[in-house]
């Protein structure tokens, strides 16, 4: 059975920091690409980044880039999403997602 385990969100001030992780299991993590999706109240789901099967450097969403980095290990079974410069428009609820599958998302709110 996949599972995807988010973690790490919470309520910052614009302009913090968060580091949200996810755990997965069930498949073989090593041989695919990890994404991080988030959803807004209200809207539908956006795409913020991927990276590929060996690390390295990822791809992001134009609205994250230069602020948000994803990393993973695959010796652990993790990807991470390391987000700086955070902004209002950054919250929604955040999902790490593999081939069709959704994990339970983790909230993010940036408020003042």
């Amino acid at each position: 059975e996949v599972q995807l385990q988010a973690s790490g969100g919470g309520l910052v001030e614009p302009g913090g920091s968060l580091r949200l992780s996810c755990a997965a299991s069930g498949f073989a993590f090593a041989d695919y690409t990890m994404s991080w999706f988030r959803q807004a109240l209200g809207k539908g789901p956006e795409w913020v980044s991927s990276i590929g099967k060996g690390g390295g450097a990822g791809i992001y969403a134009e609205s994250v880039k230069g602020r948000f980095t994803i990393s993973r290990d695959n010796a652990k079974r993790t990807v991470t999403l390391q987000m700086n410069s955070l902004k209002p428009e950054d919250t929604a609820v955040y999902y790490c997602y593999y081939r069709g599958y959704w994990g339970q998302g983790t909230q993010v709110t940036v408020s003042s």
